[in-house]
């Protein structure tokens, strides 16, 4: 039990004791009533008066984290110095690092990587730019750029505190894929001045990736980075949600005899991840498909104030089926949830067809629990890790980019979502296939080499792709 809870939540107390006041014993008592373990103990230094001590105490929760800490700071006797735990000892400094891939170890490699003799390098990039490909950084890095407006959970938190999340963003690029990634967070929620710094620091990556910006700003600033850009520009909260959303729902299908064209999809939550992934589904061949927001199905006889939801109208829901949630979802096949938690209950799943597919995907709380509609659902997912079928990006991301790098694709377009999705659903064989089992792990080793291939002879079939990567073992562009 303790080693399961060191592993999962745990924090380091650093604390200075007055010996002739307090003894250790009683500071161990406290922190085992407060709901703590104490499993390593490290003397920093003592005297006669004072002792100071980290003590590592394991929790059952993270919760109980603070419990702990005010217990100790009550005690007579007894200062904390500092609390940290693993997950903030590993951010110390950053997750991330810049190293050379050649030493510089005398005056000839200095000249050769500096000055003078990169002169010749840097002149033969200004006569033909596309060498910029072949020598610099830009053919496998990827700038992750977000102005800290919609981090998952967390909201508007600015570009500081964003900063950890892009941070991991870039290790899991280059561990799965071999993609060197850098974040980049703006000082700035402003779109014309989002567009105009992503525009000016283009020419040293590759791609970029756009990540937690918030809606509807995302949009114009995808389109337009994809309209003035040369290179892929993939916002990842819409995109790699979509391509994931339909990985699974490949599978969900297999299991339960359907087909996407013959199924009534309700997707609730119109918002960017919503629209992606209702565009995907409407590429793959839905045909009826019904979104719904605070104002209900979203019809085309209606006027919007949102252009968005204007535009998803005109697209969507072809029988002009009105009223809320609660109504549209009857009858459906499909439920697609990218609200908010705890809108559904087992009633209104008990409405739905025969063996229907609940994606209930809000974060943290989905729109409704597993555990309550586990026995009448064919298929459940959500957006969490602790049950069954996760919808992570984390699937898509590093494959995309991959394979765009590789092939030096302009653009991610829809056919190269589709194939992604295609290859992250084949990584389940028919055999392995339940309805706990539609979305393979995040380190399945399959799935990002199946992605590169497929997203690749797709970029060549659309005409986007602007080099032939050698081999299929070819990942470093």
């Amino acid at each position: 039990m303790i080693q399961r809870n060191l592993d999962g939540n745990s924090i380091i107390i650093r604390l200075e004791m007055k010996t002739k006041t307090i003894n250790f014993g009683e500071v161990a008592s406290a922190i085992s009533q407060a709901g703590g373990d104490i499993v390593a103990i490290d003397v920093i230094s003592t005297n006669q008066d004072i002792t100071v001590r980290d003590l590592t105490v394991a929790v059952s929760h993270a919760d109980d984290n603070k419990k702990i800490v005010e217990t100790v700071r009550n005690l007579n006797g007894v200062s904390i110095i500092n609390v940290s735990d693993r997950t903030f000892l590993l951010h110390l400094g950053g997750k991330i690092e810049i190293a050379p891939k050649s030493p510089i170890n005398n005056r000839e490699d200095l000249s050769r990587v500096y000055t003078p003799d990169v002169a010749r390098v840097c002149n033969a990039i200004a006569e033909e730019p596309q060498k910029a490909y072949s020598l610099t950084i830009k053919r496998n890095t990827v700038a992750v750029v977000s102005d800290g407006s919609a981090v998952l959970g967390l909201g508007n938190i600015g570009p500081r505190a964003a900063m950890p999340v892009m941070e991991g963003k870039a290790m899991l690029f280059k561990q799965l894929a071999g993609v060197d990634a850098f974040p980049i967070c703006l000082e700035t929620q402003d779109t014309e001045e989002i567009i105009r710094t992503i525009k000016a620091i283009s020419p040293a990556f590759g791609g970029i990736n756009l990540e937690d910006i918030s809606s509807p700003r995302c949009f114009e600033i995808e389109r337009r980075l994809n309209e003035e850009l040369d290179i892929p520009v993939f916002h990842d909260d819409q995109h790699g949600t979509a391509v994931v959303l339909y990985a699974g729902l490949i599978n969900a299908l297999k299991l339960v005899g359907k087909s996407i064209e013959n199924t009534k999809i309700v997707v609730c939550g119109i918002g960017a991840a919503g629209v992606a992934c209702s565009n995907i589904l409407l590429s793959a061949g839905a045909k009826n498909l019904i979104g719904v927001d605070r104002e209900g199905a979203l019809v085309r006889t209606e006027a919007y104030d949102n252009p968005i939801w204007q535009d998803y109208a005109k697209r969507t829901n072809p029988n002009l089926q009105t009223g809320s949630l609660h109504e549209v979802i009857k009858d459906a096949d499909i439920f697609i949830g990218l609200s908010r938690g705890n809108l559904l209950t087992r009633e209104h799943i008990m409405t739905m067809a025969e063996d229907p597919i609940v994606f209930a995907m809000a974060n943290p709380v989905p729109e409704i629990m597993p555990n309550e509609v586990e026995d009448i659902v064919a298929v459940m997912a959500t957006g969490r890790s602790d049950y069954p079928n996760q919808i992570n990006n984390v699937l898509c991301f590093p494959g995309m980019f991959r394979a765009a790098l590789d092939c030096r694709a302009s653009e991610i377009n829809e056919a190269m979502k589709l194939a992604a999705a295609t290859a992250i659903a084949s990584s389940i064989s028919d055999e392995e296939r339940t309805k706990y089992y539609i979305i393979p792990s995040v380190f399945n080793d399959r799935v990002v080499k199946s992605i590169r291939e497929r997203v690749i002879e797709a970029a060549l079939q659309t005409g986007v792709a602007r080099r032939v990567p050698r081999k299929s073992s070819d990942i470093s562009g």
